[in-house]
């Protein structure tokens, strides 16, 4: 029966369909917690259907982009599991207290927060994209660059960004046990502060001097490059994500040759499964030349 579960949900491990299962009841179950009301019940199935989140992410499972297409995606997610704590401040008519109106401003605000955020990052990963990539190809000295942000900032970037709110779900939730007001107002107030703090951090990547040469100048670097390099044995390679070891299987023997060796590819997720190899490696998507 598991194995049948595990199939139909194309998931690939025992572990990732208990996580699944984990996460759609949690919901069910933190929406009990806030009706009764019962704080540590939901503060525990918040901590299971963000955990388990987590990990499928962490695993790319399948369910994740399933859900996505059912409006169930990340975003939606966050928001209800955030409603419902609101539900449960108020089922312990807490709803008069300046807490509350703070927790329902801060929520508010912080999904605001995630519209510049998601451009933001869309926008400096296609004004970053270059035409061309390399490996082991020299082109420092013919282009200026502008360094990346930092993977910190990008990898994961929504993931980060709506985790954010744990600060806020930690201070109402302490609110709530112990009635202390403190507890509330310094949660939401990390929640939106480290928020605005991470859009701000990411639009200077938007300025002029951020961003990379334009396409035609890396072309004629590119050029130059092979004319000088001269390759005398060349492996041209294009396919799917899942081909990429076809690739590796001939790169010992690259290597090998006493020949000036080069490779080309087509697809950027093709040199992003690639082994480390010492032969220049040029990928060309699109086939512009």
């Amino acid at each position: 029966m598991i194995t049948t579960a595990i199939r139909v949900a194309r998931v690939g491990s025992v572990a990732e369909l208990a996580a699944a299962a984990l996460m759609t009841l949690g919901f069910p179950c933190l929406m009990l917690a806030a009706l009764v009301p019962n704080v540590p019940a939901f503060a525990a199935a918040a901590a299971v259907t963000y955990l388990a989140d987590l990990y499928l992410h962490r695993r790319g499972s399948y369910l994740v982009s399933l859900l996505g297409k059912v409006r169930a995606g990340l975003s939606t997610r966050f928001l209800v599991r955030e409603l419902l704590l609101i539900l449960l401040l108020a089922r312990l008519e807490l709803s008069e207290e300046p807490v509350f109106y703070a927790a329902i401003a801060c929520f508010t605000v912080f999904f605001g927060l995630q519209a510049p955020h998601g451009a933001l990052v869309t926008l400096i990963g296609n004004r970053r994209q270059m035409p061309v990539v390399t490996r082991n190809v020299d082109l420092v000295s013919r282009l200026t660059v502008p360094d990346a942000p930092p993977r910190l900032l990008l990898r994961r970037a929504g993931v980060k960004m709506l985790h954010l709110d744990l600060a806020a779900v930690a201070g109402l939730l302490a609110y709530a046990v112990t009635d202390s007001e403190a507890a509330g107002f310094a949660g939401t107030g990390v929640t939106l502060g480290l928020g605005i703090l991470y859009v701000l951090a990411l639009a200077p990547y938007l300025r002029a001097k951020r961003i990379p040469p334009k396409a035609d100048k890396v072309l004629k670097a590119v050029s130059a490059w092979l004319r000088e390099y001269r390759p005398e044995t060349v492996l041209y390679f294009s396919g799917s994500a899942d081909s990429a070891y076809q690739l590796n299987m001939w790169l010992e023997t690259m290597e090998q040759l006493e020949s000036r060796p080069l490779i080309i590819l087509r697809e950027r997720v093709i040199l992003e499964k690639m082994a480390p190899t010492t032969v220049p490696v040029v990928c060309v998507p699109g086939g512009c030349t």
